[in-house]
């Protein structure tokens, strides 16, 4: 297919409200175990797709992953396609036009996600193979572009240019569209949304925008996951540069850390380490739970008090064990679960007399949707 520049797209689009044409949307969230989409079609219609633990079942990788959803999505000829970018690198944009030299840029990054960034790219060259409509980039360190200074900085010389980016930031903006409606004006307080899942993190949210994040320079920053142990001692990273050639310590870094390597290699998969009686566990589950408390914890000693907590991603939308781990030494800080609602996974989960903590189901895919529109109305 032929790239669409910024022009093509608006005679696009043009034509398309002329004719009164029915615009769908097809949404790609390409993660790092899993690939969801969404085929946003008119009258408020919705196709949702999923392709869970990819590299682990039936989907021995993401290009397995993409051929099942091409297959799945039939005769279907989406008008725009949104794709979740893990990384924007220095741009700022929350959302970008995938032409040629974009395309080029974002290959040019792929370094800065290893992780996530090729299977991003995959799902734009596989698109362009089966589908003749602009493909547009939305970015996950863009929700972060607010960070102050003393946030982003890390304490390393400045003329390596490296900084805190901070990632699943179009989830973020997500929950923060959402807090309005469940806090009022409370939700342009200090805010600690913790996005946990088999990628995990948390971001400080002041005023509806991000003031601080627990992933760094790299997805693999922070707290642990599910294969990524997060935030490491500088010099355990030089002991096993020591060790380990280039290819062998990115495949450390981003592959056997993290939950995996907590439980002694039982799981990688938080809910099945919930439902096992083994020491090794129990062992990676509570740490998991330990390491969230302190991030909140810290957001909570930087901004002077934590008025809100939301969970959000797969574990903390469905596990309430770990929630509950999470949440009962966090008393001091006026946090209390009911467990009745905690247990039934209700929306809001705190007792009566608690600061509010609740449950808001992530949506990247509306978000992305939201964005691709969004751009699509700027170009006419």
């Amino acid at each position: 297919m032929a790239e669409l520049n910024k022009a093509e797209l608006k005679k696009l689009n043009s034509n398309n409200l002329k004719s009164n044409k029915v615009i769908s949307i097809l949404t790609i969230n390409s993660g790092s175990s899993s690939l969801k989409a969404s085929l946003f079609l008119a009258n408020d219609e919705r196709r949702d797709f999923r392709y869970e633990h990819i590299g682990q079942d039936h989907f021995q990788n993401h290009a397995n992953a993409f051929d099942a959803l091409l297959s799945d999505l039939g005769n279907a000829q989406p008008t725009l396609i949104g794709h979740r970018f893990v990384h924007g690198g220095d741009v700022t944009d929350a959302v970008r036009l995938i032409d040629k030299e974009e395309r080029a840029r974002l290959e040019s990054i792929t370094h800065l996600a290893p992780l996530h960034m090729p299977s991003n790219l995959l799902g734009v060259d596989l698109c362009a193979k089966q589908f003749n409509c602009p493909q547009i980039a939305c970015f996950d360190t863009a929700f972060h572009a607010t960070l102050p200074e003393i946030a982003y900085r890390l304490p390393i010389p400045q003329a390596l240019k490296l900084r805190r980016y901070g990632f699943h930031g179009i989830n973020y903006a997500h929950v923060a569209r959402q807090l309005p409606e469940y806090l009022g004006e409370a939700a342009k307080g200090r805010i600690v949304v913790a996005h946990l899942g088999n990628g995990a993190s948390l971001c400080l949210m002041e005023n509806l925008c991000s003031v601080d994040t627990s992933m760094g320079y790299s997805p693999a920053g922070g707290i642990p996951m599910g294969t990524r142990g997060g935030d490491m001692d500088p010099g355990v990273m030089l002991e096993l540069a020591k060790r380990y050639g280039d290819a062998e310590l990115s495949k450390l870094v981003y592959q056997q850390m993290g939950l995996l390597a907590l439980s002694d290699g039982e799981s990688s998969e938080m809910s099945v380490l919930v439902k096992s009686s083994s020491k090794a566990a129990k062992f990676a589950v509570e740490y998991f739970a330990r390491q969230v408390r302190a991030a909140i914890g810290s957001y909570a000693a930087k901004s002077g008090g934590i008025d809100a907590l939301i969970f959000t991603g797969g574990i903390g939308e469905h596990s309430a064990h770990v929630r509950t781990l999470i949440c009962e030494p966090l008393g001091f800080l006026g946090f209390n679960l009911n467990q009745e609602a905690n247990q039934a996974h209700l929306t809001t989960i705190s007792t009566a007399s608690s600061k509010t903590v609740l449950i808001i189901p992530a949506d990247e895919e509306a978000e992305i949707a939201r964005l691709t529109i969004m751009l699509s109305n700027q170009l006419l």
